[in-house]
């Protein structure tokens, strides 16, 4: 019963390829742990667990670990995506942007010039 009522969220973190995921269902509570690849993907998890079980659910326990802590995550660029665009999904600020180019400016010489299919870093907020 549990299992079904969190069953995007497992959906879900079989979408991002959590590492070392298990699901255990023990007296009405769901056990869930495993390892996400960014913060920002532990972050979506938690997101889905709070949007259906609200701000403190007690019918879930979740144990998400970080695999990679030193970015906040690493986005590819898609066609018509502008560094404010990204900015704005990832913080919620699209003036953000300088924020994304100074953590890229290996790759990125103009903020206005990025191109689908370059790896860029988020950096942590």
């Amino acid at each position: 019963m549990v299992k079904a009522k969190y069953q995007s969220v497992l959906d879900l973190g079989e979408k991002l390829n959590i590492q070392d995921g298990n699901v255990v269902e023990e007296n009405g509570v769901l056990k869930v742990w495993g390892t996400a690849k960014t913060q920002y993907e532990k972050n979506l998890l938690w997101d889905n667990i709070k949007a259906i079980g609200g701000e403190n659910p007690t019918d879930i326990m979740a144990d998400i670990k970080v695999a990679d802590e030193s970015v906040y995550h690493r986005h590819t660029v898609q066609s018509g995506e502008t560094l404010g665009k990204i900015a704005k999904h990832y913080y919620g600020d699209a003036m953000k942007y300088k924020t994304i180019f100074e953590a890229n400016t290996d790759i990125l010489k103009n903020p206005d010039l990025i191109y689908p299919d370059q790896e860029l870093i988020i950096p942590n907020a």
